[in-house]
């Protein structure tokens, strides 16, 4: 298996990608806090790899970027390290947390596990409301497909995930799921990357929207595993 200094070379690759290609961040909302508009931009650049695996910050370089102060930037580093994103230093600032290949792979074994089982729940429960939430994402795709903007699909990608862990109607499961699909934003952005992704994740949710439509929740079932084994295949060739 390859290992974790060839990943982190891949990272660095894409990282410089990114940065050219200048991606934005979500638009702000009114009303949100400092802190929640400090941690949102510097998640971002972490999960894009602007800033990249191993990278050492400190709160000075932070506000410049984010252009906030210290307090907020201050409150978002620490909520980020208790997501695994950062690494504190005492006394020099904070690190990006490295990727990890095995931790990729462990995630998906996990994912594999919890989420076919929750689209046959989803299958079996999905309102007509559900459905529509599921479809608005997805036709969200076409837009983020044609502008090449990997870190957009990114965020459908999430947010596709999200909409059938709550038509499940099983709250554990989902929050279960939620953290590790926000564990997995790293990875899908490089594996995102790779040649003719984009479309392959399109097709592969559609097949499985269509399967939760049709309340068909073995169908579903096959759909997201292949859905899975997919970004398997990708993240390997990522490396």
């Amino acid at each position: 298996m390859p290992n974790d200094t060839a990943f982190e070379s891949r990272a660095s690759h894409i990282a410089t990608d990114a940065a050219a290609a200048t991606l934005a961040p979500p638009a702000t909302t009114d009303g949100r806090s400092l802190t929640e508009r400090a941690y949102e931009a510097i998640k971002h650049d972490i999960i894009t790899l602007r800033l990249r695996p191993g990278e050492t910050l400190n709160e000075a370089q932070l506000m410049q970027s984010t252009g906030l102060g210290r307090t907020p930037v201050h409150q978002a580093m620490h909520r980020l390290a208790l997501e695994g994103l950062l690494v504190i230093l005492p006394r020099k600032g904070a690190m990006v947390s490295p990727v990890s290949l095995n931790d990729a792979l462990e995630i998906i074994d996990v994912r594999m596990i919890n989420e076919t089982y929750c689209v046959e729940l989803a299958a079996r429960a999905a309102t007509p409301d559900d459905l529509a939430a599921i479809h608005a994402v997805l036709r969200r795709s076409r837009e983020a497909i044609a502008a090449r903007d990997v870190a957009a699909m990114m965020r459908i990608d999430r947010d596709f995930h999200l909409a059938i862990s709550r038509a499940s109607r099983n709250q554990t499961l989902a929050e279960l799921l939620r953290g590790l699909h926000e564990r997995s934003l790293r990875f899908w952005f490089l594996a995102l990357s790779t040649p003719s992704h984009l479309e392959g994740v399109y097709e592969e949710h559609l097949e499985l929207y269509e399967a939760l439509a049709a309340h068909d929740g073995e169908r579903a079932r096959r759909a997201i595993a292949r859905h899975i084994e997919e970004f398997r295949t990708h993240i390997l060739k990522a490396i």
